[in-house]
């Protein structure tokens, strides 16, 4: 027997509560619909209430936006999908902190594809570390932290604690300031991506991203850059003149 799984939709439009509802009822039969609110206030209730496992949320709603709905909470023990039409920063704010969203108008297959990663998670650790990455990236506008798997558990990394990252096939290592070096699922482009608005991050060859901050040496001999702990990273011919423009910003 398939299990079932309680959920709550909010969203400050009923039309979009209307369309969400329909496409779970005809095509996600493991998510039972247990309330539908249109802000923030009417929703912690709601969740107070009825306890779901899931929260469909959208961000932009009046008097508190939807991720704004951490702050009612000790503990999070819920899961949330936002449902958003917010623009491409904020995708990345969702992308850093691992937190699962869909874009509206939504796509069916994505939605599909959103509910089977929530009934598969294995939960070996508390989401309120993600939501509280998301938070404060929204906020500010501005993504000074991420979160990388260690030990079954999670680790957020300051931007500003890590020296380069490293393409290892199709992973990265992200090397840091204290030394250590963590692996991580991405390929470098994941983060070239990320990073593509801070100015201090720079691709430098394939196999390379590095903080300009923690520049120490360049060789134009060598093609080679010597960073803060001894690491050495590659400089491609084809990035050389970019590279020092970018050194003169």
């Amino acid at each position: 027997m398939q299990n079932t799984y309680n959920a709550i939709l909010v969203d400050d439009e009923q039309s979009a509560r209307n369309i969400l509802s329909n496409l779970i009822l005809n095509f996600c039969p493991q998510i039972n619909i247990v309330d539908k609110c249109e802000d923030v206030e009417q929703a912690v209730e709601s969740i107070k209430k009825h306890k779901p496992d899931l929260v469909f949320l959208d961000i932009e709603m009046p008097n508190y936006s939807g991720y704004e709905i951490t702050l009612f909470f000790d503990q999070i023990d819920f899961e949330i999908i936002f449902v958003t039409a917010y623009d491409h920063y904020a995708i990345k704010a969702f992308q850093v902190a691992a937190v699962d969203y869909l874009l509206k108008p939504i796509d069916i297959g994505k939605l599909k594809t959103a509910i089977d990663k929530f009934i598969t998670k294995q939960k070996h650790f508390s989401a309120s570390v993600n939501y509280e990455v998301l938070v404060e990236s929204l906020k500010e506008n501005k993504l000074n932290k991420i979160i990388i798997p260690f030990q079954g558990d999670q680790k957020v990394v300051r931007l500003n604690e890590i020296i380069a990252i490293e393409a290892c096939e199709s992973y990265s290592f992200i090397h840091l300031m204290d030394g250590n070096k963590y692996i991580v699922s991405k390929n470098l482009k994941h983060f070239e991506t990320l990073f593509d608005e801070n100015p201090v991050f720079f691709r430098t060859h394939k196999s390379w991203i590095v903080n300009t901050s923690f520049l120490k040496f360049y060789s134009k001999s060598n093609l080679s850059l010597e960073l803060e702990n001894k690491l050495v990273a590659k400089l491609s011919k084809y990035k050389k003149a970019s590279f020092e423009k970018s050194l003169l910003r």
